[in-house]
């Protein structure tokens, strides 16, 4: 596994690198082959898709991206918590993406119900590495509590259970929501962290430099088996390191 920390001077910049990535990637897909890609939720994965949406609606091969969703509030669609709205009203119906290329979680749906559904279309849809889905991209947030995806602190079950989606809950807010679990997050490809400003220094260093308790963050077990782990912090997010 390679692990690199890259620092931008600001979110415009992160968002810049991130989108001369893609395009990299991309461009190396063979026709009729598809590029695998699972989005967060979050006001800075909300900023990078405005930017992509505004600055790259003609730039990237959108046609070439399944879209997936690491995790999902338990709520419609049409909810203002909705990550699917989110990501829909950012950035997919801004550029040209095929409605068939997108695959939401049904946050209306039984949340059990749908968690065991979604991970049958995972399994269907993205090619298979070691025995499970590899996505191409996983892209993470951070909490300010450490936790990635929908895994929080109190389940740390959720890293090494066997089973692709589950169904957590916030603790704070208890709410319910489907998250993809450690196992699928640490077989993809490649994982990015896309973490800005201030209030993420103090976590990004507990994480980044393994002080003490670290080993009870979520994003402390994020190691991916194949490909690599990249950190793109703003240096506001930097700080602390």
């Amino acid at each position: 596994m390679s692990h690199s920390v890259r620092v931008f001077p600001s979110r415009e910049a992160l968002a810049q690198s991130f989108a001369a990535m893609l395009i990299k990637d991309l461009d190396r897909i063979e026709p009729d082959h598809y590029y695998t890609i699972a989005i967060s939720g979050g006001s800075t994965p909300e900023y990078l898709f405005r930017y992509l949406a505004e600055n790259y609606a003609d730039r990237i091969s959108w046609e070439k991206l399944l879209v997936f969703w690491v995790d999902e509030r338990c709520v419609p669609p049409e909810d203002e918590e909705s990550n699917y709205r989110m990501a829909y009203e950012s950035l997919l119906q801004n550029v040209p993406i095929p409605d068939a290329n997108i695959f939401r979680i049904r946050g209306e749906d039984d949340p059990g119900a749908e968690a065991r559904q979604y991970s049958e279309l995972v399994i269907s849809m993205v090619p298979e590495y070691r025995g499970m889905p590899q996505f191409d991209l996983m892209l993470l947030g951070l909490g300010d509590d450490g936790h990635i995806a929908s895994v929080f602190p109190d389940r740390p079950d959720l890293l090494t259970t066997v089973h692709l989606y589950e169904v957590a809950v916030r603790p704070d807010k208890k709410q319910k929501r489907i998250t993809a679990t450690g196992r699928l997050i640490n077989n993809s490809s490649k994982i990015y962290y896309i973490v800005t400003g201030k209030s993420k220094a103090s976590i990004v260093s507990r994480v980044l430099e393994g002080k003490t308790g670290t080993d009870l963050i979520p994003a402390s077990g994020i190691m991916p088996v194949s490909g690599h782990l990249v950190w793109m912090l703003d240096k506001e997010a930097a700080s602390l390191l």
